[in-house]
C-alpha cells in the first residue's frame, strides 16, 4: 500500500516544534567595505551563510544615525537576494537603539532577524522586545536575537530562551570574560583557552542547554585567530560535537568555509540517514530494521537533523534528495 509522502518535518516533530532551520554560520561586518563585500560574496554563493550588519560596533560614535541610513541602504540592496541579512543594533539603553529599531521598521526590505546585544537580564529583554514591537506598529518584526555576554545575562539565560521572540542566542566571549575583571586570564579569549577555562565552558554549556530545551538555535562566539583555518575548523567541531552549538560566529570572510566544513557531516553519516529516512517514508514512519537496528520516530529526527545540517553546509546531495526533502 502507497502512502503520500509526509515530509520528515511534518511528520516526526509532532509533540514539539524543532528549533528554526538557520544557515550554520553568521557573518559579521561593519564597515561599509566589508559590508558590501560580504553581502556580494553571499549572492555569489547563496544563503550558506547569513550577514549581520552590525551598527553597535560598526558605527562610529556620533555617527549612529549615518550608519543605520547605510545599513538600510544595503537591506535594500541588489546584493540582498535570498533575505538572509540581519542586523544587530545597539543595546536598548542606549541611545541609538530606538533611532535604529526606526529607520529598520521603514526599510521595504526588512532585516531577517535583530540582534540585540549585551542582554543584562530577562527584564531587559522584555524592554527590547516592547520596544520593537512598538516600532513595527504596522507588522509582524523580525525575529530577535540575543547576544548573552554579561553575568546577569547568563543568570537569566533559561528565561530569555523562552520568550516566544526569541530565535537564537549567542555568547558573546570577550565581553564576558571583560566582565570578570581579570579573575578570567587572557588566555582564555584564544582558540584553545575558551574551551578550556571552567567558567567559560560552563557559561557556553548553559546557553547551549537552555536554547535547547527552547527549540531555539544556539550561536558560538568568535575566533579572533584569522590564519589558521585548519585550527579554527576544529574549534567549529568542537563547539558542535562536544558542546551542541548549531551555528558559530564568523568575523572574516576566510572563516566561513572551515566553520561549514566542521558542521557538514561525513559522507557516511549522510549516506546512511538517507537509507533510514526513504525506508521510514516507506513504512510511513512506522518503526524499521536497519543493518539489524531498530529505528523508530526518535532515531528518524536525529537522521532527519543531520540531513538538514547536510544540506545547510553545502554538502553535495543528489538532485533527487534535494527536490524531495528541500524543494
Amino acid at each position: 500500500m502507497s502512502h503520500p509522502f509526509i515530509h520528515p518535518r511534518n511528520a516526526l516533530f509532532l509533540e514539539s516544534a524543532p528549533a528554526p532551520s538557520l544557515p550554520r554560520v553568521d557573518h559579521y561586518c561593519g564597515v561599509e567595505r566589508l559590508m558590501r563585500k560580504s553581502l556580494a560574496l553571499q549572492a555569489t554563493r547563496g544563503p550558506l551563510f547569513d550577514v549581520t550588519l552590525d551598527c553597535e560596533d560598526g558605527a562610529a560614535i556620533g555617527a549612529e544615525a549615518e550608519h543605520i541610513q547605510l545599513v538600510t541602504e544595503l537591506l535594500n540592496g541588489t546584493d540582498n537576494r535570498f533575505g538572509r541579512v540581519g542586523v544587530r543594533v545597539h543595546p536598548v539603553d542606549h541611545g541609538a537603539f530606538d533611532l535604529e529599531l526606526a529607520a529598520l521598521a521603514a526599510s521595504s526590505i526588512q532585516p531577517a532577524y535583530l540582534m540585540l546585544p549585551k542582554l543584562a537580564s530577562a527584564a531587559q529583554l522584555a524592554l527590547g522586545i516592547e520596544r520593537v514591537r512598538a516600532a513595527w506598529v504596522d507588522r509582524e518584526p523580525p525575529p530577535l536575537h540575543g547576544l548573552i555576554e554579561t553575568h546577569g545575562g547568563l543568570r537569566d539565560v533559561e528565561q530569555m530562551a523562552a520568550h516566544p521572540s526569541i530565535e537564537s542566542l549567542s555568547f558573546g566571549l570577550m565581553d564576558f570574560v571583560s566582565a570578570h575583571h581579570g579573575a578570567i586570564p587572557r588566555s582564555a579569549l584564544t582558540l584553545q583557552g575558551q574551551f578550556e577555562h571552567p567558567l567559560v565552558l560552563r557559561a557556553k554549556l548553559d546557553i547551549s542547554a537552555a536554547c535547547h530545551a527552547h527549540a531555539k538555535v544556539p550561536s558560538h562566539c568568535v575566533v579572533t585567530e584569522l590564519k589558521s583555518p585548519a585550527d579554527l575548523e576544529a574549534a567549529a567541531r568542537k563547539a558542535s560535537q562536544s558542546l551542541g552549538y548549531t551555528r558559530m560566529w564568523s568575523i572574516h570572510p576566510d572563516q566561513i568555509d572551515p566553520i561549514l566544513a566542521a558542521f557538514m557531516p561525513s559522507t557516511a553519516e549522510v549516506e546512511e540517514a538517507i537509507e533510514i529516512l526513504e525506508l521510514a517514508q516507506n513504512a510511513h514512519w512506522a518503526p524499521i530494521r536497519h543493518r539489524d537496528h531498530l529505528h523508530d520516530r526518535a532515531s528518524y529526527r536525529l537522521f532527519w537533523c543531520l540531513l538538514e545540517r547536510a544540506y545547510q553546509t553545502g554538502y553535495p546531495l543528489s538532485q533527487d534528495v534535494t527536490q524531495r526533502y528541500f524543494a
